[in-house]
């Protein structure tokens, strides 16, 4: 399992501004305010449910509600070992995640891998716990949990969206 934790500074160090069409009116970099990313962590930590995108072997998309947490400095999510995401990861780790708010918009995109180190997950499953109030039965083999290994990571706020709309590209 990858250390996927940094500091909000170094995160920090990482943001710019995204390239978009002209027409998006973005502003420069020294214009505005970059959004810190102690914004973006806290925007993970309040969102019930994300969206989570993954592709199968001939490309096709699959997009799909999850409940994920943001936890130990990284994003985590659990499915069925059957389902059509897991299977999708098993050929193609590829994934972007969404939170549910267009308004307070935060996207990352990165592979998934799963976790397996069962003290790790025993931590997990508590910190799920107190989040939705369900935890997750760590004796079921059915389930798999993943860490999303973050490669790109975008965010604004819509009613300033020029001004906020920020990139995190983190180094391979």
């Amino acid at each position: 399992m990858p250390n996927q934790q940094r500091s909000n500074e170094e995160m920090d160090a990482l943001a710019s501004r995204p390239a978009m069409a002209e027409g998006y009116g973005i502003a420069p970099a020294t214009e505005g305010k970059l959004l810190p990313w102690q914004w973006v962590e806290a925007q993970i930590t309040v969102s019930r449910n994300c969206w989570v995108g993954t592709v199968d072997a001939d490309g096709r998309p699959h997009i799909t509600p999850v409940w994920g947490m943001w936890f130990e400095g990284a994003f985590y999510f659990g499915t069925d070992a059957k389902s059509r995401k897991a299977s999708n990861l098993t050929g193609n780790t590829n994934i972007a995640v969404h939170l549910e708010s267009g308004d307070e918009a935060v996207i990352l995109e990165g592979s998934a891998e799963k976790v397996t180190d069962h003290d790790f997950l025993n931590r997990f499953a508590d910190a799920y716990k107190v989040k939705y109030e369900f935890r997750p039965d760590l004796t079921d083999d059915t389930t798999v949990t993943y860490i999303l290994a973050l490669r790109v990571a975008f965010a604004w706020m819509e009613a300033s969206f020029p001004q906020t709309a920020t990139r995190w590209v983190l180094p391979s």
